[in-house]
């Protein structure tokens, strides 16, 4: 089962490595399309398209459902909601990390000013 859920994120990572199939999924976010139909930042030959329609049904991120002649694409959320699973516990590790280091030097250094770096964190809104 793990090796399982690490070969999906490969998969996943892998996939989403390129930009061309980041704005492939871009676009299918806003709705059903076919690949005619894709907004892509780049004008791209049928087969080159077709390759990276592959690799993003492959890892599970796209569907395709064929109605005759007709290719419809959706985005399926799933091994992107498992990424960002992974991605956030990472997260969460390295800010609770960074808030230890931070009470350890109030402690150790109390009549010290620290400095505060302007580090952006990454559980907070940019505003």
């Amino acid at each position: 089962m793990v090796n399982n859920q690490r070969a999906q994120l490969d998969r996943t990572f892998a996939a989403l490595a390129d930009p061309t199939r980041r704005a492939i999924l871009a676009s299918l976010a806003q709705g059903e399309q076919t690949p005619g139909k894709l907004t892509l930042p780049v004008a791209m030959s049928k087969p080159a398209l077709s390759k990276h329609l592959r690799v993003l049904e492959r890892a599970g991120l796209m569907q395709r459902e064929i109605c005759g002649r007709c290719h419809n694409l959706k985005l399926i959320s799933g091994p992107l909601q498992e990424a960002q699973q992974w991605i956030e516990s990472y997260r969460r590790f390295w800010r609770d990390q960074l808030d230890s280091l931070e009470h350890y030097l109030e402690e150790t250094h109390p009549n010290e000013e620290q400095p505060k770096p302007d580090i952006p964190r990454f559980d907070q809104p940019k505003t």
